[in-house]
């Protein structure tokens, strides 16, 4: 498998203003869009209890978590589609969509009636909205590789696309904070009544300060002045670059795994498992996002210094080992203390994992493919295996009694992962150094 070297640098000069505007951009607005479509599932046994009463704790759990993942099966839809639109009419125009779409999807959740309001109406608004908000998604992540590093400098890409994923840890920040701030202030009648509906309704905010943010930026140098953009983007995927786009769905699944299980899920097993009380794991998952914002962007550095590969590899390699070991750490002994310290473990390998994971896959992709084929690979990833990642988890520990049935499907996940980074292979300068 070769690097695609075709698009390397900038066909023009771009100010280091423009760059600078562009990764201000990106955070503020990937982190939006991830809180928005996120932010569900630090809400999911609230939502179980008020849009799917079925009489018992654990089958209304289920149908919330499972509805978290009805917006994985839009997500490849999306990805596919905002990522065609992304390769012919342009990156600031798809992600100016993009996020509009998350702000209506969350909103609508903010506003839904309950069910004791409307009856069997109340879920399926949830469903419209998630499905909404995960078309939205699918389109997200490939976009906003495709913005960056066509961008960066050749030797930055690196540091620049890790920005996207230091924008998904200040998403967990942000929602673990709103999360803690209104469980700890309001009462639990009011939090169930009104209280957990305003982080839903910040979408109203959300949507037009994202929209104005994308709009004012200046599309990429590199879409404007391609020579070779293609009609059907997919079709060329599919046909010339088959082995690309498995090598980058293979790392997704860690990723995935990861962001779902490990950070997004952990507030739900602390109540649940735990025993903890709800504060406890939104300030634990807070520290998780902390340390994916700061240190992404430091292992991206690092990456475009001494590469890609070992990174990946010894983070998925840690990640695997750790998992089981540190389960069974905050298992034995539940608190406040052991969720931090699980937390910045898994924060910092996190990190380490995904803060070069964007400039590997951009380089697997010419410029006219970029948002498509990474859209396909990650999308097709995250709706198998993290999507549905809540539920699975549930109904295991559930089935068979055991609170460490997230640990084993985190060691498949870094196993599979292991094997795909592999494939990687280093940028030209650092071959040449």
């Amino acid at each position: 498998m070769q690097a695609n070297t075709a698009y390397a640098a900038p066909p023009v000069v771009v100010s280091k203003d423009q760059r600078r505007r562009a990764i201000i951009a990106t955070v503020i607005g990937n982190g939006l869009e991830w809180f928005d479509f996120t932010v569900y599932s630090f809400f999911a046994v609230i939502i179980a209890k008020l849009f799917f009463p079925t009489g018992n704790e654990l089958t209304s759990l289920l149908l919330a978590v499972a509805t978290f993942g009805v917006g994985f099966f839009m997500r490849p839809v999306g990805g596919i589609l905002l990522g065609i639109y992304a390769d012919r009419v342009g990156r600031k125009a798809a992600l100016s969509l993009t996020i509009l779409l998350m702000a209506a999807g969350t909103t609508l959740i903010g506003i839904a009636p309950t069910y004791e309001q409307i009856g069997l109406f109340a879920p399926l608004i949830i469903v419209v909205a998630r499905l909404l908000q995960g078309f939205s998604a699918g389109g997200e992540m490939g976009s906003a590789t495709a913005f960056l590093t066509e961008y960066a400098p050749v030797r930055e890409r690196a540091f620049y696309s890790s920005w996207i994923q230091a924008s998904i840890g200040v998403a967990v920040l942000l929602g673990a904070a709103v999360g803690s701030y209104v469980t700890s202030s309001l009462s639990p009648e009011a939090l169930a009544s009104w209280g957990w509906r305003l982080p839903f309704l910040l979408g109203i905010i959300i949507g037009p300060v994202g929209y104005y943010i994308r709009h004012h930026l200046d599309e990429t140098p590199a879409f404007l002045e391609a020579k070779d953009k293609t009609d059907s983007p997919l079709k060329e995927i599919i046909r010339n670059y088959p082995r690309e786009t498995t090598a980058s769905f293979s790392m997704v699944i860690l990723w995935t795994v990861c962001t779902y299980v490990l950070l997004f899920y952990m507030p739900t097993y602390s109540i649940k498992v735990l025993k903890l009380p709800q504060s406890t794991g939104f300030i634990a998952g807070m520290v998780g996002g902390l340390c994916i914002m700061v240190f992404a962007p430091v292992v991206g550095r690092i990456a475009d210094r001494y590469g890609r590969r070992g990174l990946l590899s010894g983070a998925a390699l840690l990640i695997l080992l750790l998992a089981y070991p540190m389960f069974a750490y905050i298992n034995h002994a539940p608190g406040l203390g052991s969720l931090l310290v699980f937390q910045l473990v898994f924060g910092i390998l996190i990190a380490t994992y995904t803060g070069p994971i964007l400039a590997a896959f951009s380089e697997l992709f010419p410029a006219k493919v970029l948002s498509t084929g990474l859209s396909v690979a990650y999308n097709l990833a995250v709706t198998i295996f993290g999507g549905f990642a809540s539920f699975i988890i549930t109904g295991l520990i559930a089935a068979t009694g055991s609170t460490m049935a997230p640990a084993f499907y985190v060691m498949i996940a870094a196993a599979i992962s292991l094997v795909g980074t592999r494939f990687v292979r280093e940028p030209a300068y650092l071959q040449r150094a």
